[in-house]
């Protein structure tokens, strides 16, 4: 016997890295030493930090994955798998550097997993990182035939002086949400349980989607933020803390930017909900709490602002054709969210 009747083709593993060569190339930035096939990426740091810190992040896109698998669509989820790692080091100001992913399956499938790296690519050259490397297991008898797990993980660069770390939040402060692009990566478990238990299809179109199947409306990917905050940190408005909107939704990750006697009233009706958060609820009989506790409800990212610069920051994302809206704001408190 050999490692090919084991179930693991050697050969198809060399052929894979080939064919997704380019598109890895395609995220290249000058500080990238080296190639790909490497035991290890390199990379070297950008000039111009006096203090350079270095932010990490890693994370996963979870059973949203399910879906993709069983509409045959795997050019999306890389997207969703860089958006949360670099939207959660962007909190901190960080400007993202370099990525990598594991991708592991039950046997190869070269062109299903390199439409997963197209969109890992996709992903790196929206936020303005390097894919610097990654690994591909073929693990024969741990999954089943075509299913295939993604893990991510990025590190970015703040000058120290810079760095959000919560210490800067002051009671008064504003809390501006970015809008979502739907339900990005979080909470598919309950998704895919309101869609079998409700005897639903990925194909139906329900009213409320405005004709959207449900399919397509939940396999949209997460939105990366990397690059219209960057540049809105670079007109020089002050920004004392931001939050990315993930798993826990709002009560769970807006009170993590803030200082430890702080808390954050947030005005429910201050912004439009997405349809499908309503279709899910109804067809799921969720209860508002549970929705707030499990889904970003439209709301994405959050920057927090001294009040003086609330309006102005409301205009600049308005300038640039996104979606903002004033939610809520800083009070005294035992680091908690309640909503008025």
């Amino acid at each position: 016997m050999d490692y090919k009747d084991a179930g693991v083709d050697v050969e198809a593993g060399r052929s894979f890295v080939s064919q997704i060569r380019q598109d890895v190339a395609s995220t290249n930035r000058p500080e990238v030493l080296g190639g790909l096939g490497g035991f290890g990426g390199c990379f070297q740091m950008p000039s111009g930090y006096q203090e350079p810190v270095l932010v990490s992040g890693t994370d996963g896109v979870g059973t949203k994955l399910k879906i993709a698998q069983e509409l045959e669509r795997h050019d999306t989820v890389g997207i969703d798998l860089v958006a949360m790692c670099v939207n959660d080091i962007l909190t901190s100001g960080a400007e993202p550097l370099f990525f990598l992913d594991y991708l592991a399956t039950g046997k190869l499938n070269s062109q299903q997993l390199a439409d997963v790296v197209k969109g890992i690519a996709q992903g790196c050259r929206l936020s303005g990182c390097a894919l610097l490397g990654g690994e591909t297991a073929e693990m024969p008898g741990f999954y089943q035939l075509g299913e295939y797990d993604l893990a991510g993980f990025c590190v970015g660069v703040v000058e120290k002086s810079k760095l959000l770390n919560g210490s800067q939040v002051q009671e008064g402060d504003v809390a501006i949400g970015l809008a979502s692009t739907g339900v990005h990566s979080n909470g598919f478990s309950l998704v895919r349980k309101i869609v079998d238990t409700g005897g639903y299809s990925w194909s139906d179109t329900p009213d409320a989607l405005g004709g959207n199947s449900l399919g397509a409306e939940l396999i949209t990917p997460t939105k990366i933020y990397v690059k219209p905050i960057l540049e809105f940190l670079a007109t020089g408005k002050q920004v004392h803390a931001m939050a990315h909107i993930t798993g826990g939704g709002l009560p769970e990750n807006l009170p993590r930017c803030l200082n430890k006697d702080q808390s954050i009233e947030v005005k429910l009706d201050s912004w439009k909900i997405p349809p499908i958060f309503n279709w899910l609820a109804e067809a799921g009989k969720v209860e508002p709490e549970a929705m707030f506790n499990t889904f970003n409800m439209g709301i994405g990212f959050v920057i927090i602002v001294p009040p003086t610069q609330a309006q102005s920051s409301l205009d600049w994302f308005e300038s640039q054709n996104i979606s903002a809206s004033r939610i809520g704001k800083v009070i005294s408190g035992d680091n908690t969210l309640s909503f008025i």
